[in-house]
């Protein structure tokens, strides 16, 4: 026994020094046989329960910023935006009126460049029911007028279906709650105004040359095939349109549709961009453009911190009109402002036109009287002389 002890005794400082050893090669060799975090962290959330009931239990674990951080970024509860807002809608501030530089000029290129940046919504366009003109007389033939001369100077040498979207948007309008009851008060709306007339043709002076006879025919045709009960179905429920060179300030704010031809269209947000929303009636009276009307504003795109009243651009005169034919010197003024003032609000970012000099504008009148000249010297062609007419012989 005392051999055995003192043998055990003598080796322990031995056996002391191999477990220290021991323990330091685990200490060196410890980190690098260690599993990675990103390891450790796949492993711990492969151990969870992923089921309804584990997912709860999860969730019921975090504070209110984690759990909408995680439901943010759900691929599963990403549904898409029936109202089609702009994204990051929720966070605007309107407290100020924006800043939208209505008062600048943007190129066609860059207008292009920002269009094509704003993709086409993917809800489904939904075709209109038929409207179908059952005025006769003067009222039928202003409203013709109207609607042709809108289909010729705003989509002259477009082809038929670019000519017919723009006719389904007169009438989508004139259906509309929220727009004139009559083809020509849709037409001619706002056009008292030196700018944010609803169509551009009606203020910006095209309305002063002869529509050229060979289109003019074409765009008649495409009026009188609308009103009588054609329906464009390429551009559904559209309200508003605009050239592909041109970036309305307006345009991020309603549903993009489609682009047809030369324009793109865009129809309201929500209910009110859905046919079951255009309830409106014709109410007739083509002829009665009621000051209300010239000087009008479109309540979607001109309306709240948009309207005239709140930018306060004050603008006052008389404008003379030929409408369906018939030329009207109209005084548009709002009682209610000092001065009897009307205001009026910078509509749509333009590309950049020059006025022309007094020059050039006398040399393009001279050239039209010498045309006008040659034509009324131009001998008429001789017309055929009507074919004899031979009596029938007499029945025996």
């Amino acid at each position: 026994m005392t051999l055995k002890t003192l043998r055990w005794d003598r080796l322990r400082p031995s056996w002391a020094k191999i477990g220290a050893a021991v323990v330091l090669t685990a200490a060196v060799a410890g980190p690098a046989c260690a599993p990675s975090p990103g390891a450790q962290n796949a492993a711990r959330f492969a151990s969870y329960d992923l089921s309804n009931e584990g997912l709860f239990k999860l969730a019921s674990g975090m504070d209110p910023a984690m759990r909408a951080l995680a439901v943010r970024h759900d691929p599963a509860s990403r549904a898409p935006d029936l109202w089609a807002r702009p994204q990051g809608w929720g966070s605007l501030d309107i407290e100020d009126v924006p800043d939208l530089g209505l008062a600048t000029e943007t190129d066609s290129a860059t207008a292009e460049e920002v269009n094509a940046l704003r993709p086409f919504s993917r809800l489904p366009i939904r075709p209109m029911k038929p409207f179908v003109l059952k005025a006769t007389g003067p009222d039928r033939a202003r409203a013709v007028q109207c609607l042709a001369e809108a289909v010729y100077y705003e989509a002259a040498r477009e082809p038929d279906v670019g000519q017919e979207a723009v006719a389904q948007v007169v009438l989508n309008r004139m259906r509309h709650p929220a727009y004139p009851k009559s083809v020509c008060g849709v037409v001619y709306q706002g056009s008292a105004r030196a700018t944010g007339c609803q169509f551009t043709f009606t203020c910006d002076g095209s309305l002063r040359y002869a529509p050229e006879p060979g289109l003019w025919k074409r765009a008649r045709a495409v009026a009188e095939r609308a009103l009588n009960g054609y329906v464009d179905k390429t551009v559904g429920s559209a309200t508003h349109y605009h050239a592909q060179y041109v970036s309305p300030y307006w345009a991020p704010t309603l549903v993009k549709m489609t682009r047809v031809g030369q324009h793109i269209f865009y129809r309201w947000t929500g209910p009110w961009g859905e046919p079951p929303a255009f309830t409106g009636r014709y109410a007739g009276g083509e002829a009665y453009l009621s000051p209300a009307v010239l000087g009008g504003l479109d309540s979607r795109t001109q309306g709240g911190l948009l309207s005239p009243e709140t930018q306060g651009i004050a603008s006052e005169r008389k404008i003379t009109l030929a409408v369906a034919g018939e030329v009207r010197t109209y005084s548009v003024v709002d009682p209610t402002l000092p001065g009897g003032e009307r205001t009026r609000v910078m509509g749509v970012l333009m590309s950049t036109r020059r006025q022309p000099t007094a020059e050039e504008v006398k040399r393009i009148n001279q050239s039209l009287e010498a045309m006008e000249r040659a034509m009324d010297q131009k001998p008429a062609a001789a017309s055929p002389s009507p074919a004899p007419v031979t009596a029938a012989p007499a029945a025996t």
